[in-house]
């Protein structure tokens, strides 16, 4: 509240235009939650699961054991990027109006393992609180996920209040086609460019085009994203979330394989970047609890 009154206040020698406040979340383990693996990882597996008998070979791929296996120290093992390639060759030539209908459905019949619940529900209702209230106050918030943009866009707007278009991601290869004498966008065989860790800031430089001066994020993927963030002139602020709350959700940090926290810690610590401590400051964690 302090950074936004400084950045809002006219006059003021803080003062920041609303054209230039920009914030930017991470979205796993930061606006939802991601234990005890990626949700998109979940979906994928039923993509991958739907498309293996076309797909003998698979049998010889470690990302598709890996995927299979929903062990997280074995997708970790393996690599991001090794696992969006395999996803890629699932789902390639699908349109894009296809693809999102299928995680429309998958959205809605999916159930969280433990809490066993729609994962669309394990959004947190403090950080919905922060991005209305940050827009009550002039900013343009926008989500840099490691995630895919397509797993995203459907549903950021209801729980979030961010449009598609400000949602950036990893992205998959598109190619203009006509099919049945229609143009339709065609999902290729290849990713175009993978949102996380380095990848973050260029995403915001190359969808945004200007520097934020608030980032949010809980991980070291978005490391670089506070470096950046941090680098400007002016007021500038970085929040974590550190998951310290083992009864009402997760517990993890530094050894943890999904959402690993270690470089950026160390840095939030030396630089005094925001720490949120969820057991200790989160009265209420998902907007359905009492």
């Amino acid at each position: 509240m302090r950074f936004v009154g400084d950045v809002t206040a006219p006059g003021a020698p803080t003062f920041v235009p609303p054209d230039d406040r920009i914030a930017v979340f991470d979205n796993d383990g930061t606006l939802w939650a991601e234990q005890p693996r990626y949700f998109q990882f979940e979906f994928m597996l039923e993509q991958v699961k739907a498309a293996a008998p076309k797909h003998p070979e698979w049998r010889d791929s470690a990302a598709f054991r890996a995927l299979a296996s929903k062990d997280p120290n074995a997708i970790a093992a393996v690599g991001h990027k090794a696992i969006l390639e395999l996803v890629v060759r699932a789902n390639s030539g699908m349109t894009v109006g296809e693809y999102d209908e299928t995680i429309r459905r998958w959205l809605a019949s999916a159930r969280h393992p433990r809490f066993q619940r729609p994962y669309t529900d394990l959004v947190y209702a403090p950080m919905q609180e922060l991005l209305a209230y940050l827009r009550a106050n002039g900013f343009r918030t926008f989500i840099v996920s490691g995630g895919s943009v397509e797993f995203m866009r459907p549903w950021a707007e209801k729980a979030y209040g961010i449009p598609p278009e400000q949602v950036i991601g990893s992205q998959q290869d598109v190619e203009y086609r006509m099919k049945d004498g229609n143009p339709v966008l065609v999902r290729a065989q290849r990713i175009a460019f993978v949102d996380d860790g380095p990848g973050k800031p260029i995403g915001i430089y190359r969808s945004i085009g200007k520097r934020p001066i608030l980032a949010f994020g809980n991980s070291d993927g978005d490391w670089q994203m506070f470096q950046v963030t941090a680098a400007g002139d002016g007021p500038r602020f970085v929040g974590i979330v550190h998951h310290t709350d083992a009864e009402r959700e997760f517990s993890y940090d530094r050894a943890s394989r999904v959402g690993k926290l270690d470089k950026a810690w160390d840095d939030a610590v030396a630089k005094g970047w925001t720490i949120v401590d969820m057991k200790a400051d989160w009265k209420r964690i998902f907007p359905w609890e009492p």
